[in-house]
C-alpha cells in the first residue's frame, strides 16, 4: 500500500478525441489552462501533449510546447511539468505498397524526438520504451534500442527524469538494461501503461505482474483508460505505487457524464483519502521522485 500518492494528470493526449468531447483543450492556452486547473484540484504533476490549433490533431512543434510551459510557470501555479516524448515515431504502411511509408507515418530521430525537451527542460519527460502494435490497424509505435538509449543518455545529460513507459513486461526488461548501462539516474521512474491495443492488459494481476519485474529501487506510477481508469488508480495505491488520470486516457466521470480534468482529479483524489491515504503535493512529489528543484 502506498500512503503517500503522486498524482499525476495527463491533460489532452494526441488522440482523436478532441470531437468526443468539448472539455479536451486544444489550444496552448487551453492545455495550459486545463494544467494549472488540474494542479488547483490536487494534481502534483501534469503530463503534456501540444495539439494543431487549426485541426486539433497531435503536434511535436517545439514552440507550441514552448508556449503551453511559459503559461503554466507564469501562471504562478506549482506544479511538476511532464512533457511527452513520444511524437515522432509512427510508422503506417502504404496500402499500396506496404514496403513503403504510408499517410500518418511521422518518424525522426531521437535527438528531435526531444527537441522541445531540452528547450523547455521539465522536470519529467517520458520515455516509451519499445515499439508496439498500436490498436487495430496498420499503425505501428517504433523505439529501438539505439534511440532509446541516444534519449535516456540526452536526458540525463539535461537532468529530465525520464518517465519510462512500458507496455508490455519486454519494455521493462530493456529499461532495466538501460539501467544496468547507467543510461538512467537512480532511481528509475515507471509508467505501467494498460489498456492500450495491443499491450499490457487492464488487470490487477497484469499490474502486479509488471511490478513483480521492476527494479527494486524504482518508482512507479499505472494508468487504465476509459471505465478503467479509477480502478486502476486503486489497484496501483493498493499495490503500493502512484496514479495518473486525466482525459488522454478517460473521457467520462460517470457513464454517460463527460468529465473534465479536474472533476477526474477530484475523483481519484477521493479514492486514494478513503483508502486512508494522501496525494502528495508538487514539491513533495519532487523529493519522493528525486527530481530536479527537489531541494528548493
Amino acid at each position: 500500500m502506498n500512503f503517500e500518492v503522486v498524482v499525476t494528470c495527463a491533460v489532452t493526449g494526441a488522440g482523436d478525441t478532441t470531437g468526443k468531447s468539448p472539455h479536451v483543450p486544444v489550444t496552448p492556452e487551453e492545455i495550459a489552462r486545463e494544467a494549472v486547473e488540474a494542479a488547483k484540484a490536487g494534481a502534483s504533476v501534469v503530463h503534456l501533449h501540444v495539439r494543431d490549433p487549426a485541426t486539433g490533431k497531435g503536434s511535436r512543434d517545439p514552440a507550441l510546447f514552448r508556449e503551453v510551459v511559459d503559461r503554466v510557470r507564469d501562471s504562478g501555479t506549482d506544479i511538476v511539468i511532464n512533457l511527452t516524448a513520444g511524437m515522432g515515431g509512427d510508422w503506417t504502411p502504404d496500402p499500396r505498397n506496404w514496403a513503403l511509408p504510408g499517410p500518418g507515418t511521422d518518424m525522426i530521430g531521437p535527438d528531435e524526438r526531444l527537441a522541445h525537451v531540452k528547450d523547455c527542460l521539465p522536470e519529467i519527460c517520458s520515455l516509451d520504451c519499445g515499439t508496439l502494435n498500436f490498436g487495430n490497424d496498420n499503425s505501428i509505435y517504433i523505439s529501438t534500442p539505439p534511440i532509446l538509449r541516444r534519449m535516456a543518455a540526452l536526458t540525463r545529460e539535461w537532468g529530465v527524469k525520464p518517465e519510462l513507459e512500458v507496455f508490455e513486461l519486454g519494455h521493462i526488461r530493456f529499461a532495466r538494461q538501460m539501467q544496468a548501462e547507467g543510461l538512467l539516474a537512480d532511481p528509475p521512474m515507471f509508467q505501467l501503461c494498460l489498456g492500450i491495443p495491443w499491450g499490457a492488459d487492464q488487470t490487477v494481476e497484469t499490474m502486479k505482474a509488471m511490478k513483480e519485474h521492476l527494479p527494486p529501487d524504482a518508482s512507479w506510477a499505472s494508468f487504465g483508460i476509459s471505465r478503467m481508469q479509477m480502478p486502476m488508480a486503486a489497484a496501483a495505491v493498493a499495490l503500493g505505487g502512484n496514479v495518473r488520470v486525466g482525459l488522454e486516457d478517460n473521457l467520462f466521470l460517470d457513464r454517460g457524464v463527460l468529465a473534465t480534468n479536474a472533476q477526474l482529479v477530484e475523483r481519484v483524489i477521493g479514492i486514494i483519502e478513503r483508502m486512508g491515504a494522501r496525494v502528495l503535493t508538487p514539491q513533495e512529489a519532487r523529493k519522493k521522485l528525486k527530481l530536479r528543484g527537489a531541494d528548493a
